[in-house]
């Protein structure tokens, strides 16, 4: 609103108050005090204009003040707004340059690029040209080189790839020997020191076993008196034990003959105790018996018992103590396996404490290695299979259930103590005279020793030494080289490895020999 306006606005307001203000003293003492009035109205007139006089000159001098305020804002605003006005076309204009700089640049890139693209077709047909030429140049010269080498370019190409294999070959053959022969080196000596303190410390005695029992006899008629009228007593005897007496020429003995050995030894006691008594009768002979197998299982608790305080094994469940004791009457190959897992135990836990680790598990595992042998007879499945089911069965450790699994390789050994029962395995059977098998067996072993080296290309022939061994295989120079020959050992040694069981280890030892014979005249 203007400030005139305003002005004008206050005059009036305060004239219409003093009309009504007259009005109302008019009307209050209008007949005795006209003339007061009249001279109040007067001076009011009076003042009033002096007021809108004054009034109309502040508003003056105010609006006055106001224009120049509004003139000099003015002028601020159009001062600004042309310089900002100035600054944009300046940069509209910086903005211009710089875009018509961008399109020149263009422009001229654009016509490098095109002349790029001519130079390069005129290059590329250049190339391909050139590219015609050479084929045709290398057919020419493969022409030629096929005439000179009387070779085909596949005939070259199988020759040089030959010739690149056989270089292989050599290769190969000499860094495996190289690698193998470092590591057999340094794998060999300590390997040497460790079972050689283990064996220095581990002294058993070996005892070949029989599988078959021979009962003495006091006389000939006591053959008699054990058959029984129309052989009742042997037949009694027979079914109670399961075990088979053999009665022939034999002076004065009488042979006791079963795979299970705890029967055996059962009818063994059962037997020497009716012909120490002398009264055989099928009611005595069961009484005997019963007897016989009561002393056999205190016999096979109280060597379980002494196997695990000889062990130095402690905290077992007593079905395993107990199925250590059987072992006491398992054999293999003639070796007693309760002293063969004793053995077992000791080694392990000497290389143990050699290799620096817990030697307690290592000689429980030992211990139990072949505890499944203890139920081959009575279960089906391999000794292995049967052991770690009763191992883990019986709350054994994981360490020792993978060491019984891995002790004949049917899985991979992933642990020390699992290769350290492993060669503690090897070290018990292989020693001399620990072990024995029957002459159709040890036969046949050669035979297929000399059939698996004969089934490879290039051997001309093979022998089986050193009780089998070692075995030794001539082969034909002029199809096996020395690089070859290095190769054809390591995969008899696999296909040994794969199809064959044998105690300890075998020497495969392959003799590439050349003879040049000629006769003086």
């Amino acid at each position: 609103m203007d400030t005139t306006t305003v002005i004008l606005l206050c005059i009036g307001s305060l004239l219409l108050g003093a009309v009504i203000a007259g009005i109302i003293a008019f009307r209050a003492g209008i007949k005795h005090r006209k003339n007061v009035a009249e001279a109040a109205i007067g001076s009011a007139e009076t003042e009033a204009k002096r007021i809108v006089s004054d009034s109309i000159k502040g508003a003056e001098a105010r609006k006055k003040e106001i224009l120049l305020e509004a003139k000099d804002e003015i002028h601020k605003l159009r001062s600004d707004a042309d310089k900002d006005i100035r600054e944009r076309r300046s940069e509209l204009q910086r903005q211009e340059r710089r875009l018509t700089q961008k399109e020149e640049s263009m422009d001229r890139k654009l016509d490098n690029l095109e002349k790029k693209e001519e130079n390069l077709g005129v290059k590329l047909k250049e190339a391909d040209d050139k590219l015609a030429e050479v084929e045709i140049l290398k057919k020419g010269q493969m022409e030629m080189l096929e005439r000179i080498s009387g070779f085909t370019a596949q005939q070259a190409k199988e020759y040089l790839l030959s010739n690149l294999e056989n270089d292989l070959v050599h290769e190969k053959a000499v860094k495996i020997m190289d690698i193998e022969q470092q590591t057999k080196d340094e794998a060999d000596k300590k390997a040497r020191e460790i079972i050689s303190q283990a064996i220095q410390r581990c002294a058993a005695d070996h005892v070949a076993e029989a599988t078959v029992s021979v009962v003495p006899l006091p006389n000939e008629e006591m053959k008699g008196r054990i058959i029984g009228r129309e052989g009742r007593n042997i037949r009694a005897l027979e079914t109670l034990t399961g075990v088979d007496l053999i009665i022939d020429d034999t002076p004065e003995a009488i042979t006791l003959s079963c795979f299970e050995p705890v029967r055996r030894e059962v009818a063994r006691i059962a037997l020497e105790n009716l012909i120490s008594d002398g009264r055989i009768h099928p009611a005595r002979i069961e009484e005997t018996v019963e007897k016989a197998r009561r002393e056999v299982d205190a016999t096979i608790k109280a060597e379980g018992e002494r196997a695990v305080i000889e062990a130095g094994v402690h905290g077992m469940h007593m079905e395993l103590v107990k199925l250590l004791g059987r072992l006491r009457y398992r054999t293999s190959y003639g070796q007693n396996i309760l002293k063969h897992s004793l053995e077992v135990a000791s080694l392990c836990g000497v290389m143990a404490s050699e290799l620096g680790i817990d030697p307690t598990v290592a000689r429980r595992a030992g211990l139990l290695h072949d505890i499944g042998k203890a139920l081959d007879h009575e279960m089906e499945g391999s000794h292995v299979e049967l052991g770690v089911d009763v191992a883990r069965k019986h709350k054994e450790s994981e360490a020792v259930i993978h060491a019984i699994h891995a002790h004949h390789g049917d899985v991979e050994p992933k642990t020390i103590v699992a290769c350290i029962v492993q060669a503690a395995d090897a070290i018990s059977a292989a020693r001399p005279g620990a072990r024995r098998e029957n002459l159709e067996n040890y036969i046949k072993r050669l035979e297929k020793l000399e059939e698996i080296a004969n089934s490879f290309e290039g051997v001309e022939r093979s022998y089986a030494i050193q009780a089998g061994r070692e075995i030794r295989i001539m082969i034909k120079p002029e199809i096996i080289n020395d690089d070859a020959m290095v190769l054809l050992a390591r995969d008899i040694v696999k296909q040994i490895e794969g199809s064959m069981d044998y105690p300890g280890q075998i020497k495969v030892h392959v003799i590439r020999e050349s003879r040049a014979i000629e006769y003086a005249k």
